[in-house]
Order: C-alpha cells, then sequence, then structure tokens
C-alpha cells in the first residue's frame, strides 16, 4: 500500500513554516497498517498512488482548481481532500481512529534534510558561510514540538472566525495522546481553553510536564481571572502570551483584563492580535484599530495587525485606505519598531528610506499624510503615541 500524503500550505506558501496535525496524524495511521507513506512536493502523478491525503488550513493557499471540482473528485475516489481551506467552516472531522492517533512527528524530516542540503549547495556555490544552527530554527516547530488538541470548540461564534462548529468547549484529548517527552515543548491548537470547564486539571498537568508549552492560536482574556493569571504568569510559558483585541466594543472589557495581567506578567511579554477590516474598511475601522493599539501600548502589550480576509473577499485590500492598512501592519507587527516609534516616526523613517531628492512621497508616508489631512482629530490623538512613553505613564500610577 502506498499513500501520498500533500500539505498544500508547504507547496503554496513560501514562508509557511508549521507543521500539519492532519498530515501527521494521517501518516502515523497508515503507517501503523504497514503501508508506504510518502510526502508529496507536488500534484504530478498522483495516480501512482492508493490512496492520496491533501490537507488545507488556510483558503488562499493555492492549489489546483479541480480539486474544488465535485465532479471530478467523484471520478478520483482514492484522491481525498480536507481542511478549512477547503471547507471553512463546514470542514468534516476526521475518523476517530486517525483524529485519536499520535501523530507521526517525523514525517517532514526527509523534506527538512533536502532544504538543509540546498541550503548548504547553495552557501558554498556562492562562497558564503553557512550556519546550520542559525538555519534550524525556522524548522523548531517540525523538531521541537509535541502538537495536539486538548480541547475543541468555542461559544463566542464570531462573525469573522472559521471555528462555528461548536456552540462549547469540551476536553478533546488527553494530553498524552499527542504529548512525546522527547520532544523539548508542547503546542496546543485549542480554540478557546480558557472556556472549558476542565481548564486547570488540564492546565496544571502541562505545568507537571516540566515542559515550556504555549497556545499557539492564543487565549481568551475575556476570561481571565485572578487564578488563571497566577497560573499562567508563573508557568514554564514558550514565548509571548496571545490574547486577542477584536471588537471596539470590548474596549472596559478589556481594559479591566489589561489592569489583571500588569499584576502578574512582571517581564514577560504579552501580545494582542487587533483585527481590522471586519466591520468595514473605512476611517471609523482606522480609528478603532488606534484606539485598542493606544490601550495596548499603555500596558506594554505588543498589537499585532490581522488584516480580515475569507475565502470570497479580503475588504480592506479593495479600501481606500489600503495602503495605510499595509502600514499599520507593518509598524505594529515588527516588535522591534513598535517598541520604539511611534506611527509617525515609522512612516518618516520609511521616507528617509527611500531618500528622494524632489520631495516625492514614499506610499507609507503619503497615506499617513493624506489620512492626517482628512482627519486630523484623529492624527492628533493617536500617531504620535509611543509604547515606551506610554508604559512609564502606567507604570507610575
Amino acid at each position: 500500500m502506498r499513500i501520498g500524503i500533500i500539505d498544500a500550505e508547504l507547496l503554496g506558501r513560501d514562508k509557511h513554516r508549521f507543521p500539519n496535525l492532519v498530515c501527521e496524524k494521517i501518516s502515523a495511521y497508515w503507517k501503523g497498517k504497514g503501508a508506504k507513506v510518502v510526502l508529496l512536493y507536488d500534484y504530478k502523478e498522483l495516480w501512482k498512488y492508493d490512496h492520496v491525503y491533501i490537507s488545507k488550513v488556510f483558503t488562499d493557499t493555492p492549489c489546483p482548481q479541480k480539486l474544488y471540482d465535485e465532479t471530478w473528485l467523484e471520478k478520483h475516489p482514492k484522491i481525498h481532500i480536507g481542511g478549512t481551506g477547503f471547507y471553512f467552516n463546514k470542514a468534516p472531522n476526521l475518523p476517530d481512529e486517525i483524529e485519536h492517533h499520535m501523530p507521526d512527528y517525523h514525517l517532514y524530516d526527509d523534506w527538512i534534510e533536502d532544504n538543509v542540503r540546498k541550503a548548504e549547495e547553495s552557501a558554498k556555490l556562492n562562497g558564503k558561510p553557512f550556519n546550520k544552527n542559525s538555519y534550524m530554527i525556522q524548522f523548531k516547530e517540525y523538531l521541537d514540538y509535541s502538537i495536539g488538541f486538548l480541547t475543541r470548540g468555542c461559544f463566542r461564534k464570531c462573525g469573522f472566525c472559521v471555528n462555528k462548529k461548536y456552540d462549547h468547549v469540551f476536553k478533546h484529548s488527553p494530553l498524552e495522546e499527542f504529548y512525546d517527552p522527547t520532544r523539548k515543548k508542547i503546542c496546543m491548537l485549542d480554540d478557546n481553553f480558557l472556556g472549558c470547564p476542565h481548564w486547570k486539571e488540564m492546565l496544571n498537568e502541562l505545568i507537571s510536564t516540566g515542559k515550556q508549552f504555549k497556545f499557539k492560536q492564543g487565549l481568551d482574556e475575556r476570561l481571565l481571572t485572578e487564578e488563571k493569571c497566577e497560573m499562567l504568569f508563573n508557568s514554564k510559558y514558550d514565548g509571548d502570551f496571545t490574547f486577542a483585541f477584536d471588537k471596539i466594543e470590548d474596549y472596559k472589557l478589556i481594559n479591566s483584563k489589561l489592569e489583571l495581567i500588569a499584576k502578574y506578567k512582571k517581564n514577560k511579554s504579552v501580545k494582542f492580535y487587533v483585527l481590522v477590516g471586519f466591520d468595514s474598511t473605512d476611517a471609523k475601522d482606522i480609528e478603532n484599530a488606534f484606539v485598542r493599539i493606544e490601550l495596548l501600548l499603555r500596558y506594554g502589550c505588543l498589537p499585532y495587525i490581522m488584516r480580515f480576509q475569507n475565502k470570497n473577499e479580503t475588504p480592506w485590500k479593495d479600501s481606500k485606505y489600503r495602503t495605510l492598512y499595509v502600514a499599520l501592519a507593518r509598524w505594529c507587527n515588527q516588535p522591534s519598531i513598535v517598541k520604539k516609534m511611534s506611527f509617525r516616526q515609522f512612516c518618516e523613517a520609511n521616507q528617509a528610506l527611500k531618500k528622494t531628492k524632489d520631495g516625492t512621497l514614499c506610499s507609507t508616508m503619503k497615506a499617513m499624510v493624506d489620512f492626517e489631512k482628512e482627519y486630523p482629530e484623529i492624527a492628533k490623538k493617536f500617531f504620535d503615541v509611543r509604547m515606551e512613553e506610554h508604559r512609564k505613564i502606567t507604570e507610575e500610577r
């Protein structure tokens, strides 16, 4: 039995560096049955395999159009597609015997070795030194982490979110189902871990492993309590504590939770996803983004701009303020910049790099200047806000 597996993101996204958990589970399941499993690097000659499984996470990941054709798929019953990238919030579940199988954490080993070999050869050909340790950092998610879901579901039903299949949070699998003690760290993909009634026992189990761990999808700060903060911020957490500030309507609640976080976070890094371009793509949406960013900077938290898109549309790209959305993301999504520069300083720095002699404004600077002319009060209130100054004021309080 020959099984072909395609990770659509691996083929369609140049900088994608995260393993597909479904692919790893399918691989482990078939290897357990004695099958020869191959991770495929293209969509050619699929007929050579007894079964081919294609998993796609993101709707904008490119793949052959024929895979969306039900008639074509019916003619090729040995080709199986799945994932939110194809079905959005209606993706069918895996069979239990696959869903609850220990992942094959070695599925990507040959692909990684191939990348390393090509990078070494390229460096040698160009007479450049090759630092293998530095190069291997991009593969840490493939090599260092046990990955899985402790819980499934979310009760929020947010309009922009793909996770609408369930209306509550429930235990999905025990930690030992995907935990490999030989791996350095643990990564959870849970939708809303803190919304599960059993969060405490599961968090204690994670802590008891002695491993660093993280929730890649983020945590729901609206559910934080003194107890949850004390346990989380005193744990061996891996990287940024990640939350989300999606709705301006949650401003007062988020403000109160930031006060709570400030009591416990100490010097640990806290990041919030900031959704833009969902309710609208007008000046009000830009203002609401800055209102949320200003609050986060005040508490020393990193904002990370998420520009809304779904399988059918990317509204911000059609906006009058498209370039401003790009500039806002470039400013916020680089921690070393947003920590030190205001939005105005960032735009001015971009202009300085252009070194134009005729006074022509770069696209970033022009977007800022045009918006400031149109809405001077918004610009006056937010364009010069800096994290360092805000944090000092908050600490003094």
